[in-house]
């Protein structure tokens, strides 16, 4: 059995910054011990983190005015536009935004999604040359080609004006395209994390603000608010960090969604069996996500963006089946391929970072299944679908390894890549792989430290059994919506004790009772079966969220553990109940 290593944080929480805003904003010591721990000990900024406003104008994107420059002249032209966007779903998203809004004013605007296996990832010189053939004037990239300076120019070459809009990391050697560009962290935008979609909605906006379509404005202007349901979407499932204005495009974006007039959402929704009523990050990133990137996945994205686009309920029923049969499908391809590169990194023993790479992997879920290695075994990890003499791959990495930095180190054995800190994809020759990942493996090894690859159990409030309940669990969730950057906090019990353990779900879950303070709470386990860490009755230090239960019509509030840890001594528990404002920093094992 592996035993898995991981490290508690417990950040300091001076105990005058607690009491401050428990006084003025009346929350609770649990909620004020987050929002300190969390960087927002000011009163004003833990305020309007809770009310969820921030927000800037498009006009915060330099270089925006050449962009709508470049826009009105083809608009008023009546030039093809064509809106080149990408296979996930923060791609897809992003074209229909663009191709809605561009219909809006009367462009005469169509759309190209590159095939995953035929055309690879971004803009290509093939597409180039086809978007050229078929009378495209205006080329505008979405989620891609910050780094296709190659490709940029030889679209001008051809005749074609090009607009770049994305939000991945440039080329290592700077260069980018000769176009105008609207890329937030390139062009100074005060949230640099935005996702393409959001990009392409803050263009659409400064678009209509100089574009109002005279007596349409206010319907236009309108129709663009109701594209927040796409923004969100796309915000969550591509991981992007929910801080600053994408928290609040995520927050606003799901409002838009349960209510939403789109019939392929509304479609996808029922589908997926989730009800636009509760409908949550949750569900975006376990239930409609997937199903939006399983075209792309397995064949090719336009089935997503036709659902998003449609305004026929009975098209969009009809695509919404179609969606849901190819994520079937994308799950047993996974499970095998999973299965395949476990076994894989079972024969390499344990390494820094891994390079697993075969013959009939189907490159559509190798950033899926390096996602679930990456949880299983705490390392980057990078997938490499081979067919013929190349392979196509993607990795995933930790929080303490830059991936994109790492594949930048490893260029010379690369085709191509590109991707960000936390993913990234590539090309490379089969001749290749083993040399890079060697490479590979020595570059993380030289820049991971050993306490680097201990698991982190970061503690958002200590807490006694009294302070769980309904009104703590509704009370953490203003903090929503929950994702990268804003995790659902961590609630650390010290002087837990376990009873009633009973397996759940066939097996593969629990449920239990935990008591402190002699108050005793329900909660759950997923994943582990009935094996928590601890025996029935045993002192436990253990860590959990706080979240609401809906379960047929009734509410409850549910522990979920994270981790758990017999408690070293009752003097320890002690200490770390009675002093939560202390900071501390335990390694377990």
């Amino acid at each position: 059995m592996v035993v898995e290593q991981w490290r508690l944080e417990v950040p300091d929480c001076p105990p005058e910054a607690v009491a401050r805003l428990r006084a003025q904003l009346h929350v609770s010591a649990a909620l004020a011990q987050v929002l300190v721990r969390r960087g927002m000990g000011d009163t004003r900024d833990a305020r309007a983190f809770l009310q969820c406003t921030e927000s800037h104008p498009p006009s915060g994107f330099a270089g925006l005015d050449d962009a709508l420059a470049l826009l009105g002249e083809h608009l008023a032209g009546a030039s093809r536009i064509t809106v080149h966007g990408d296979y996930d779903v923060d791609g897809v998203c992003a074209t229909a935004i663009l191709v809605r809004a561009l219909r809006a004013l009367g462009a005469d605007v169509d759309w190209f999604l590159p095939d995953r296996a035929g055309d690879g990832y971004g803009l290509s010189m093939g597409t180039v040359e086809r978007l050229a053939e078929r009378g495209t004037r205006l080329l505008v990239t979405v989620d891609c080609a910050v780094g296709a300076v190659e490709e940029v120019a030889a679209a001008r070459s051809l005749g074609m004006d090009v607009l770049v809009t994305d939000h991945h990391s440039p080329r290592a050697d700077g260069r980018v395209p000769r176009a105008p560009i609207v890329h937030p962290a390139l062009c100074g935008y005060p949230c640099r994390d935005l996702c393409a979609a959001a990009v392409a909605y803050k263009l659409a906006q400064a678009l209509f603000a100089q574009h109002p379509a005279g007596a349409l404005a206010p319907a236009v202007a309108a129709d663009l608010e109701q594209d927040l349901d796409l923004v969100a979407l796309a915000t969550i499932a591509d991981v992007v960090s929910l801080t600053g204005e994408n928290r609040t495009l995520a927050a606003r974006g799901l409002r838009r969604l349960a209510s939403t007039g789109k019939p392929g959402l509304r479609a996808l929704m029922a589908q997926s069996g989730v009800n636009a009523a509760q409908v949550d990050e949750r569900a975006v990133a376990f239930a409609l996500a997937p199903r939006l990137n399983a075209a792309g996945r397995l064949y090719h994205a336009d089935a997503a963006l036709e659902l998003l686009l449609t305004e026929d309920p009975a098209r969009a029923e009809a695509v919404a089946r179609e969606l849901d049969a190819a994520n079937g499908e994308r799950r047993e391809v996974e499970r095998r391929i999973r299965f395949e590169a476990e076994a894989q990194m079972a024969q390499l023993g344990e390494q820094p970072a891994y390079v697993l790479a075969a013959d009939g992997w189907h490159a559509g879920v190798t950033g899926i299944v390096a996602s679930r290695l990456v949880e299983l075994s705490g390392r980057p990890v990078v997938l490499i679908a081979l067919e013929g003499e190349r392979g196509r791959g993607s990795g995933r990495s930790i929080e303490a390894f830059d991936l994109l930095e790492g594949l930048t180190a490893c260029a010379p054995h690369l085709l191509r890549y590109g991707g960000h800190r936390a993913a990234a994809g590539l090309e490379i020759e089969r001749s290749a792989v083993e040399g890079f990942s060697r490479a590979l493996r020595e570059h993380a090894r030289e820049a991971l430290a050993r306490e680097q690859l201990l698991a982190v159990e970061r503690v958002d409030a200590v807490v006694g059994g009294e302070e769980i309940g309904m009104g703590l669990a509704e009370e953490l969730a203003r903090l929503a919506p929950f994702g990268r950057g804003n995790p659902r906090p961590t609630l650390l019990v010290s002087d837990a004790t376990f009873a009633g353990v009973r397996a759940m779900g066939e097996g593969r879950h629990a449920r239990f009772d935990v008591r402190s303070h002699g108050v005793s709470a329900s909660a759950v386990a997923f994943g582990a079966g009935v094996r928590l860490g601890v025996g029935e009755g045993e002192p436990a230090c253990a860590t959990f969220s706080l979240e609401v239960n809906e379960w047929r019509g009734v509410s409850e509030p549910r522990l979920v553990l994270r981790r758990a840890q017999p408690a070293a001594s009752p003097q320890d528990a002690a200490g770390a109940e009675s002093s939560p404002e202390q900071p501390a920093e335990l390694v377990l094992f």
